[in-house]
């Protein structure tokens, strides 16, 4: 928080929405309030939005979660819950209900260059849906039958109204869909519309997701079930690289190149930047353009 009203929030005076599976204690509510003159709303998340449901079969979840742990995933017996809330409710909770855009922040992040800009209008005034920095392929083991449940039950051929004309399939697929590439969009930094997310496609989609249980037998993350919603339901013109925001959440970082480096009075290194790796997804979003 500290980082970004310096970079961007102290001009444009947008309210954080802090979400938690907890109450907040009244000590971390002081300290967080000192960071900001902007307002800000502490919101407990509902049970029923966060915690694993009853119908999950505990045994085969466990089993999931030891299996990734055996394999050394990183993270493999954690964030189930988190990814789960992510793809499907926050949108959905009372304290952003009055709001169309949000940035997403995670703890432990950093912002390196100076924002003069509004991205939230940048995003309204082009048509944009959906924004990210990192580009990335997924760890297989955790999303290992999405492609093929996705597939299975048919979504796309039973619902192809919801499917866009001018869609991104080239970003997740190098055989027209046959296969999952595992490239998605990195969510712990995303700029995005709500709207979206609340839309009947994205709500169904999510549903028929949930009811296999693969957020926790595996672990599903928001970041691909994110990446794919939009490549799939958006325009790909409606997808914006934020590529003038430097950013990390480690061990990846994108940090501007040349004049975005330069406005932005960047203090990153602008050679050390996953987007321009070899691992990176960019050049398969990249060459949609």
């Amino acid at each position: 928080m500290e980082q970004l009203e310096a970079k961007f929030n102290r001009e444009f005076k947008y309210p954080w929405v802090l979400l938690n599976e907890e109450p907040f204690s009244a000590d971390f509510k002081r300290r967080v309030s000192v960071l900001t003159d902007s307002p800000i709303s502490f919101g407990l998340i509902p049970r029923e939005h966060w915690f694993q449901p009853d119908w999950i079969d505990e045994k085969r979840a466990r089993e999931g979660r030891n299996s990734l742990v055996r394999q050394g995933i990183i993270y493999g017996g954690k964030y189930r819950n988190m990814c789960r809330f992510n793809s499907g409710f926050f949108f959905k909770h009372e304290l952003l209900l009055p709001y169309k855009y949000y940035w997403r922040v995670e703890p432990d992040v950093r912002f390196f260059c100076d924002l003069d800009y509004d991205p939230f209008l940048y995003m309204q005034d082009n048509d944009k849906l959906y924004g990210f920095t990192i580009a990335m392929p997924e760890w297989e083991p955790t999303i290992k039958t999405l492609w093929g449940t996705i597939k299975a039950l048919d979504f796309i051929s039973e619902n192809p109204q919801y499917l866009s004309p001018d869609n991104s399939m080239d970003f997740l697929s190098d055989n027209a869909g046959d296969t999952y590439n595992l490239c998605h969009f990195w969510s712990n930094f995303e700029i995005a519309d709500m709207d979206f997310w609340r839309s009947e496609a994205y709500t169904k989609f999510f549903e028929y997701l949930e009811m296999t249980g693969g957020f926790y037998y595996e672990r599903w993350g928001d970041a691909p079930i994110h990446s794919i919603a939009v490549a799939l339901f958006a325009r790909k013109d409606q997808i914006h690289f934020f590529k003038d925001v430097g950013y990390r959440h480690s061990p990846f970082q994108h940090c501007p190149q040349g004049k975005d480096w330069r406005n932005g009075r960047c203090s990153c290194d602008p050679n050390d930047s996953f987007d321009f790796s070899q691992n990176s997804c960019l050049k398969h979003f990249m060459r949609l353009s």
